[in-house]
């Protein structure tokens, strides 16, 4: 233990320093740039378990990202991106799709020609949770809320998205069309209802334009915020004997349901001389087209009503201290996962970050603690959970 605890800081810092000499690659010829980048983030994972429980296998070290981002532009008519993740990637050939991680994550290509107008089609984010649109790499924590994770609704899909950008940025607007499966829209056709799903989302930011960042890193001399609104709805009933592709209808079997759903959402983020505030707010109905429907629970129409709600919020406080190179931040979540059985889950988290050269090399770590659990829908056999790792990202 000695010996770890006197190597363990040359090797940190031996790490940073090799990381520090690789950056993006960029090209240019005339109206035409290319720009190649990436990141990688690792770390270890530990919880603290229930009494009884002997199996430990979430202690462990886990590579989250290897990542490699191609972005393009055309002069200013066109851009085009595509991000992979290969260490998702070797986990997807099993079968599993983590919908926080996945491992393509954005295959896209914008067209600008319209005036006002961009056009975007391929595969990418939904315009619809802002904690979903802000990159990984801008925030000290290593896990999103449980609300926004992808279980509950999808974060990417393939579709086309149209927007435009009015006073001076200040105001944003999205509506898009999708096939409606999230992740699983690549592995093949759409379901055999063959609707899509509908997604519009509105922002205001004031005094100026607001990045999808968490972070007040440029420690605003002004107080700055953003409010946003945010829709989507889908209706596919399956037809006797049909299904759905397996794994779309998320691990709690309501991303995706046999009849119509309909969500909404509100969220706002505020930042001032280093602080910030985020909150957001998800409500979702869901109407099964059989009265058998698992998600019922076993209540019977005249108790349910053919109603199943499902929805949450969190909110998250944050502090950048440039002289420390520093994030602390402290998160508060809820999330009830089927209105119609007992109980919600409850998490409070903390976050630390230490910026060896900003966003760029970091080190964080998440401290997790669950107040109140689903135990009919989603039992836990842990009450506390402790990660810690590097970041570094090829900009």
């Amino acid at each position: 233990m000695k010996t770890f605890v006197k190597t363990f800081p040359i090797l940190l810092l031996f790490t940073v320093n090799i990381f520090s000499l690789i950056s993006q690659i960029s090209f240019t010829n005339g109206d035409h740039s290319l720009e190649i980048s990436g990141s990688i983030s690792t770390y270890y994972n530990y919880r603290f378990y229930k009494d009884g429980q002997t199996d430990f296998k979430k202690n462990r070290f886990n590579l989250r990202d290897a990542q490699l981002q191609i972005e393009g532009r055309y002069k200013n008519k066109l851009e085009y991106e595509f991000q992979a993740d290969f260490a998702d990637l070797a986990a997807g050939s099993t079968g599993v799709v983590d919908p926080e991680n996945p491992g393509l994550m954005d295959a896209s290509v914008t067209f600008k020609y319209i005036p006002k107008v961009n056009i975007t089609a391929g595969y990418g984010k939904l315009p619809y949770s802002r904690s979903s649109l802000v990159p990984f790499i801008y925030s000290p924590y290593w896990q999103r809320a449980e609300l926004v994770r992808g279980d509950i609704f999808s974060r990417r899909d393939v579709g086309i998205t149209l927007s435009s950008s009015l006073w001076k940025q200040r105001v944003n607007l999205f509506l898009g069309a999708y096939n409606g499966l999230g992740e699983l829209s690549l592995r093949g056709d759409n379901d055999a209802t063959g609707k899509l799903e509908y997604v519009a989302r509105a922002e205001l930011a004031y005094p100026s334009r607001y990045r999808y960042q968490d972070i007040d890193h440029r420690v605003s001399p002004i107080p700055m915020f953003v409010v946003a609104a945010s829709a989507r709805h889908t209706n596919r009933p399956l037809a006797p004997g049909r299904f759905f592709p397996q794994g779309s209808q998320g691990e709690y079997m309501v991303k995706v349901i046999d009849g119509k759903k309909q969500g909404i959402s509100l969220d706002a983020s505020f930042q001032y001389m280093g602080f910030s505030a985020q909150f957001e707010m998800h409500r979702f109905h869901l109407y099964p087209q059989s009265e058998n429907n698992a998600i019922f629970q076993g209540t019977d129409n005249t108790f349910n009503e053919g109603l199943v709600r499902v929805g949450g919020f969190y909110t998250q406080i944050n502090y950048f201290s440039k002289p420390l190179q520093s994030i602390f931040s402290a998160r508060f979540e809820t999330l009830n996962m089927n209105d119609l059985a007992v109980g919600e889950l409850r998490r409070i988290s903390f976050a630390y970050a230490f910026q060896f050269n900003g966003f760029i090399s970091m080190l964080k770590a998440q401290y997790f603690m669950n107040l109140k659990e689903e135990a009919i829908i989603n039992p836990l056999n842990w009450t506390e959970q402790f990660r810690i790792g590097l970041q570094h990202t090829f900009k």
